[in-house]
C-alpha cells in the first residue's frame, strides 16, 4: 500500500510544477485533454500484440 501511496504523491507533486489542466494546448485541445489522450495512446500501443502473435485466417474458398 506504501508504494501506492508515493506514487500517487509523487505524481500530485510532479502535477504541481506544469499547466493547469485546463491551459490551452497543442491542436486546439485542453493540457488535460493533451495528457488524457496521450496516455490512451500508450495504453493502447503497450496492448498492441506483435505480428508474428496473431494468426493469419485462411483465404476464402473460390466459388463456382
Amino acid at each position: 500500500m506504501r508504494p501506492v501511496l508515493a506514487w500517487g504523491l509523487a505524481a500530485l507533486a510532479l502535477g504541481a510544477c506544469g499547466k493547469a489542466d485546463n491551459a490551452p494546448g497543442p491542436g486546439g485541445v485542453s493540457v488535460g485533454e493533451a495528457r488524457a489522450l496521450d496516455e490512451a495512446a500508450q495504453m493502447l500501443d503497450a496492448e498492441r500484440l506483435p505480428p508474428a502473435a496473431t494468426p493469419v485466417p485462411p483465404p476464402p474458398a473460390a466459388k463456382n
